[in-house]
């Protein structure tokens, strides 16, 4: 194995990727917590509000795809660099829109460059590493969940106070002046030898497995989409639910945090059992216990026992996602890590578009979120079925066995 492979060099730059995530990442979040603030301000139904959160998420899987193959070219490092500046001018320009479409426009903008700090960065650092790929995995993917924590409660005084056009503001300098300039760090591509070391594990695995590499690629894209429906119903419209509850938004932001921290340590978990029980494994045990905990919230609508149920769905899902790109990475080549990773990461983000505003929309038809819950289960237990189908065809040795 080339000593490149978790070896320091590694884990220091897994440690700038993950502050750069947390920077990144904030373009998922953002339009989340400003959701109820654009409803009352622009005069709108639950639905139509959700619709820049629709667009943001689907500009941000083109991104994750699309960048994806650019970073398997250039280099993350440009990447992440022209992001910064995107997300800079983006929520710049957010801050300044006159109405909801002019607002929706710009959020699909920030999207793909939010994108750049999820699922390319996500495949950059699975290089680095071989042994420890499915701790080190979940460590840069817990960057998103901890964008997610932190920046609601960053921006929970300007909300309270200016207002969400602030908010925003504030979210574009920071990018600017501090994302950009670490950008620069990264600029060092994988050496040729660690390369070949990684893509050898690779195409050991792929010889147990009974699945073509395209015929993975689709199948877990197909999954992504599946537990991202299911996913989105809590993280999405949990802000929106305390407000109808009458708990308020400050509440909901609070859950929100909750539920994401939650979802980090949960990604911490599952990065330490996928190395020892690969990614599909890890993958299904995650969704299975999502679905459990979407059925804790049907017949809970106390302050408290909200706050739990929150916190244990966020524990249930956080691994899903990561898992995602651990499969790619167990059976395809480093070369194509970009691009194949961006592409299941992107119908993952597909997922929670559809299900972020199928969800209002299901809501308005309702005015109940419980049949929104209820679909979000359905989608679950699709996502269980392909991954069981997938476990089925294939034989997934675990990571260690590959390694030795």
């Amino acid at each position: 194995m080339s000593a490149t492979l978790d070896s320091p060099a590694s884990w220091r730059r897994l440690a700038l990727s993950l502050a750069l995530s947390l920077i990144g990442n904030v373009g998922m979040w953002a339009i989340i917590v400003i959701l109820p603030a654009v409803q009352a301000e622009f005069g709108l139904d639950r639905a139509d509000a959700s619709i820049p959160y629709t667009a943001t998420m689907i500009g941000f899987a083109l991104g994750n795809f699309l960048i994806g193959g650019w970073v398997d070219r250039w280099g993350v490092s440009r990447a992440l660099a022209v992001s910064a500046v995107m997300i800079a001018g983006g929520f710049a320009a957010a801050a300044l829109a006159p109405n909801l479409w002019t607002l929706t426009i710009v959020q699909a903008g920030i999207g793909f460059a939010t994108a750049a700090s999820f699922g390319p960065l996500i495949a950059d650092v699975s290089q680095w590493f071989l042994k420890r790929r499915g701790i080190a995995v979940a460590l840069i993917a817990s960057g998103n969940y901890l964008s997610g924590a932190i920046w609601p409660l960053i921006l929970a005084d300007i909300l309270a106070g200016p207002g969400w056009r602030a908010a925003y503001l504030v979210i574009a300098a920071t990018a600017l002046a501090v994302m950009l300039p670490m950008t620069w760090a990264l600029r060092k591509p994988l050496p040729e030898e660690a390369m070949r070391a990684s893509d050898s594990a690779a195409a050991l695995r792929a010889r147990s497995s009974g699945l073509s590499p395209r015929a993975l690629t689709w199948a877990l894209a197909a999954a992504g989409i599946g537990c991202c429906v299911a996913m989105s119903m809590p993280q999405v419209h949990i802000v929106a639910y305390c407000v109808d509850l009458g708990y308020g938004p400050a509440v909901g932001a609070e859950m929100l945090s909750l539920m994401l921290l939650g979802g980090v340590a949960s990604r911490l978990v599952s990065g330490l059992v996928a190395d020892r029980l690969g990614g599909v494994l890890t993958l299904l045990i995650g969704s299975t216990l999502q679905m459990l905990a979407l059925f804790l919230y049907l017949p809970t609508t106390g302050l408290m026992p909200l706050y739990i149920v929150s916190l244990v769905f966020g524990l249930a899902q956080g691994g899903i996602v990561p898992s995602y790109a651990l499969i790619v990475r167990e059976y395809l080549p480093a070369r194509e890590a970009g691009a194949r990773v961006g592409f299941v990461i992107m119908a993952t983000i597909l997922g929670m578009a559809l299900g972020g505003w199928m969800s209002g929309w299901i809501y308005d038809l309702t005015g109940s979120y419980r049949w929104a819950f209820l679909n979000g289960i359905a989608f679950n237990a699709l996502n269980i079925a392909i991954m069981l189908a997938i476990l089925a065809r294939s034989h997934p040795r675990r990571p260690a066995m590959a390694a030795s």
